[in-house]
């Protein structure tokens, strides 16, 4: 994942945050570990929801309710599974970068 990419993903998870209404007052709020924490807890959230309202759509396009377009159904599922995948790429950078650290010699 390149620098690009990740500086991407971190807009993503702030502008989340910030829809979750956890806006820290200050940097030096930011880098605390519980303002972490609530992020992560509140992004992965979010995903689950994304996840269960696709879930909910596709459901009710089989069962062949009229008023669910296919189209929003289509996004709704694609829009969930690529939220998925990025939160994976920041998990996988993230335990990445605590390996590094935990092989650190001091």
């Amino acid at each position: 994942m390149s620098n690009m990419q990740i500086n991407q993903v971190l807009a993503e998870m702030r502008a989340l945050q910030a829809r979750a209404g956890g806006n820290p007052e200050s940097p030096a709020a930011a880098a605390q570990p519980s303002d972490f924490a609530n992020l992560m807890k509140n992004t992965v959230d979010h995903i689950a929801s994304m996840q269960s309202q696709a879930t909910a759509l596709a459901n009710s396009y089989e069962a062949g309710d009229k008023s669910v377009d296919l189209t929003k159904v289509m996004l709704e599922v694609q829009k969930a599974g690529l939220a998925f995948r990025a939160m994976t790429e920041v998990r996988n950078k993230l335990v990445d970068a605590y390996q590094q650290v935990m092989n650190m010699s001091v």
